[in-house]
């Protein structure tokens, strides 16, 4: 059976990933802080299929970092066959009071570590024909207002995206998912008011978690000829930023 290693699946997007993909794959839950979420989706997993799914934990902060993480997750189950990178820091960051320490986590967490991430398990990949999916953003395309840090980072991954699918082809496909309002922050900040967001989505309503996992399972699954795709799944919000 083939292994997803999915980042940041502890909670949230990365859970409801996990969860989809669990149905046919074995799975690696990958967290930096949340030991007892991971650990408890991993025992919730397990009762499922026995022996199907283990955490690995990592800061995921360094190229080091990254090619631990690669060696622990394939020595969980012997390979790997997909990458979902999905582990993100999300906050934002106006214009004459981001700091360099803003700057090193919002880059570090949605364009370094998956990028380092994936060149340390092209080789693993290659070998069993897989692939990689990255969780990019409507706003990669589209600035949020006082976001400008995060927005260049999923920007940046969108082109990772499209670089590495050519470079990575044939033996490894490459996509990515960029969710619209599926989520909402905790705290409310300037670009993200909730209800004036609601009011711009042609589908009038937010998305759901399993929206975005499915999307996910699709290109995994079921997409054997795309590669260097950004699947917008927004309830049509992209259309009327």
């Amino acid at each position: 059976m083939a292994t997803a290693l999915i980042t940041g699946a502890a909670a949230r997007l990365g859970r409801a990933t996990a969860e989809a993909l669990h149905r046919d794959h074995q799975v690696v839950i990958h967290y930096r802080h949340s030991a007892r979420a991971a650990l408890e989706l991993v025992d919730t997993l397990n009762q499922r299929r026995p022996g199907s799914a283990a955490a690995v934990q990592s800061n995921l902060a360094s190229a080091d970092d990254c090619q631990q993480m690669a060696d622990a997750a394939q020595a969980c189950f012997g390979e790997v066959s997909v990458l979902v990178n999905n582990a993100s820091a999300f906050y934002p960051t106006p214009i004459g009071g981001a700091s360099e320490q803003q700057w090193e986590e919002l880059m570090g967490s949605n364009l370094k570590a998956p990028f380092f991430l994936s060149q340390a398990l092209a080789p693993a990949l290659a070998e069993q024909g897989g692939c990689i999916v990255n969780l990019a953003d409507i706003h990669a395309d589209k600035p949020m207002p006082g976001h400008t840090i995060y927005s260049a980072a999923k920007a940046g991954l969108v082109m990772m995206t499209k670089s590495l699918a050519l470079e990575l082809a044939p033996r490894v496909r490459v996509n990515a998912v960029a969710p619209g309002a599926i989520l909402w922050p905790e705290q409310e900040s300037e670009g993200y008011n909730k209800e004036q967001i609601l009011a711009r989505i042609p589908m009038q309503r937010s998305g759901d978690p399993t929206d975005i996992a499915r999307t996910v399972r699709f290109l995994v699954a079921d997409a054997p000829y795309i590669t260097g795709q950004v699947i917008a799944v927004d309830g049509g919000r992209s259309l009327n930023i």
